[in-house]
């Protein structure tokens, strides 16, 4: 059986009222492998969340960290705060992040770690703009990515990882990568961690598709043999969209 992972990522958008309201819709669906599925939320959100999926198996994530344990950092949350609220993904290195936070390589690798460390499990984002990919670049943007962003991880370290596939240019666009682009990325990058980790370690990340996933397209995008799931955005602040796209994965696992 395929293992998928379907992450919502909800960026800024619901205040803890409407997270805990769509929490209770989601579970009354009764999903059948919740297990699978995640909510990457806003830092308000997640002990609202953490409590309203107690028992259900569905996963609860932040969207970002710092990798200082402590210190003189207005705004930012570290990841023993994350840790005591009991999250178990990590959004790290979102196109996002990078594009307008000033997110690095170098601090990515340092989040990673200390993520790892903690025994929460990071989704590292990487992704190539419109531009990079009209130039032809799109794998040199991203096997420079990885070889940056995985530098120093053991073999050990980086088979805990989840790494999401997100051309920048289909972030939030409604623009969709083809079931083709898409899958000659994802089996890039499975293939950059099998030459940096070994065969054993490729087998054991996963490697999701982000960018402008929904309902529509996620059964040509999650049958691809190269991605193991999605990290979702606008698709994931509706609760039948993102029901109808873990229930897809689920069917899709069962093949």
């Amino acid at each position: 059986m395929k293992e998928f992972l379907i992450a919502g990522n909800w960026k800024m958008y619901k205040t803890k009222a409407e997270a805990r309201a769509f929490a209770e819709e989601l579970k009354a669906m009764n999903l059948p492998n919740a297990s699978s599925v995640a909510i990457m939320a806003p830092f308000t959100q997640l002990d609202t969340l953490v409590e309203a999926f107690k028992g259900t198996g569905i996963k609860v994530g932040a969207q970002n960290v710092h990798y200082e344990k402590e210190g003189a950092y207005t705004g930012e949350i570290s990841v023993d705060m994350l840790k005591e609220i009991g999250v178990d993904y990590c959004v790290v290195g979102h196109s996002e992040r990078r594009q307008y936070f000033g997110e690095t390589d170098e601090t990515v690798n340092r989040k990673l770690k200390v993520l790892i460390d903690a025994g929460i499990t990071p989704i590292l984002c990487v992704g190539e703009t419109l531009e990079q990919r009209n130039q032809g670049m799109p794998q040199i943007v991203i096997g420079n990515q990885l070889t940056h962003d995985l530098a120093g991880l053991t073999e050990d370290e980086v088979r805990h990882l989840v790494i999401a596939y997100e051309p920048i240019w289909a972030i939030g666009t409604g623009v969709t990568a083809t079931p083709e682009q898409a899958a000659d990325m994802c089996g890039f990058i499975s293939g950059m961690i099998e030459g940096l980790f070994g065969e054993v370690c490729m087998s054991r990340v996963k490697i999701l598709y982000g960018g402008s996933m929904k309902p529509e397209n996620a059964e040509e995008l999650l049958s691809q043999p190269s991605i193991n799931g999605g990290l979702i955005g606008g698709a994931s602040l509706k609760v039948d969209k993102f029901a109808e796209i873990a229930i897809e994965a689920d069917r899709l696992s069962k093949l």
